[in-house]
């Protein structure tokens, strides 16, 4: 049997960078080393001069965010990970061997950056880098919103009350604490309506809706490019029309701001206009009359435009199975954070490749 040594390494990897190893790829384009200042002010490491092992380099750490988001990885399956996979290690810049982060180290980590406010922070440092590359935010913004699930919380209807009475999990089962801390309160149930298809003689049939357990996330992307520029965070049952105001920049060259008829509202319509916006957003149709023609045709074509929004979720949920896994707002806007930085970074490595390609 052949022995490997170092040699069989070095060329296994050069055979992965000559199969186009996305990670290397990754780190090629994206300027890991720009977040290092908001890392160290933010998590403030000591000098070391007390003792004790020392921290990991914080950009290292964030690497190792941004693989767990594209591969929604559980903290504990990373720690295995990172040591199984050769990719990932030259990602991270580890040693063969070395000591990589476990998985109360990355928890640790997420949750410092969760507490002091500073995934946003790291969003808005990306956002100027695209800017600084000439990727201004263009062409418009186009607005929506999707449910992430989350795991189903299985509860009597008095507990359901609790909850949305606004209860915590400790008010709600003061005498099981064990099982409070396995409670999500924050998510909510809603209704996601699916148009149901007409029969094969043409009559309409019955929409259908579909429960669904989590949060929203709602953002707002460039048309020219379609970066996310902002997103919020909510429970599932947030109205979308509520977000347009959170969500809508005072950036973009172009003054068009698309939307489906959730946003459409007489006050929404009127905060456009008062910051110099034009509204594209769906009409609805008139209550018991059919959709006038010209109004079918003016959604038709802005449907043209607010398809690519779509794009952004169907990446973050088929590419990078998109799921909430913690318990609590505050975590859960953490990960869709983190997963509208990462998409972010996805689709600048798709500009520059497709730049240099051409």
């Amino acid at each position: 049997m052949r022995q490997s040594g170092l040699f069989g390494l070095s060329d296994h990897m050069k055979r992965l960078s000559a199969d186009g190893d996305p990670l290397e790829v990754l780190a090629h384009v994206i300027d890991f080393e720009a977040f290092r200042p908001t890392l160290v002010a933010t998590l403030s490491y000591s000098d070391g001069g007390k003792g004790g092992r020392p921290p990991y380099d914080p950009v290292v750490m964030l690497k190792v965010l941004v693989l767990a988001a594209q591969n929604n990885v559980a903290d504990a399956r990373m720690e295995w990970l990172i040591r199984d996979r050769l990719s990932w290690l030259r990602f991270l810049g580890f040693d063969l061997g070395a000591a990589t982060p476990d998985a109360n180290t990355i928890r640790t980590f997420r949750e410092r950056l969760t507490n002091a406010g500073a995934l946003d922070t790291l969003f808005a440092d990306f956002d100027r880098q695209l800017k600084e590359r000439g990727y201004l935010p263009m062409g418009g913004q186009i607005v929506d919103a999707t449910l992430v699930a989350a795991p189903k919380q299985r509860n009597t209807e008095a507990e359901r009350m609790a909850v949305k009475e606004g209860k915590n999990a400790a008010e709600i089962w003061p005498d099981n604490p064990t099982k409070a801390r396995q409670k999500d309160t924050d998510a909510r149930w809603t209704l996601k309506f699916a148009k149901a298809r007409p029969t094969s003689d043409g009559r309409p049939q019955a929409d259908i809706a579909i429960p669904s357990f989590g949060y929203k996330s709602s953002i707002a992307i460039c048309r020219a490019f379609g970066f996310i520029r902002k997103g919020r965070t909510t429970d599932g049952a947030r109205y979308d029309g509520r977000m347009l105001r959170d969500v809508v920049t005072n950036d973009n060259t172009a003054s068009d701001v698309w939307a489906d008829t959730a946003y459409r509202s007489q006050s929404n319509e009127r905060w456009l206009k008062s910051q110099g916006r034009v509204s594209r957003i769906h009409r609805r149709k008139p209550k018991g009359k059919p959709m006038p023609a010209n109004v079918r045709r003016g959604n038709a074509t802005k449907s043209s435009v607010r398809a690519r929004v779509e794009h952004v979720f169907a990446h973050q949920k088929a590419k990078m199975g998109l799921f909430i896994r913690t318990i609590g707002i505050k975590r859960a806007e953490a990960k869709i954070t983190l997963a509208n930085l990462v998409f972010n970074m996805h689709r600048l490595v798709f500009h520059e490749t497709r730049a240099a390609a051409g």
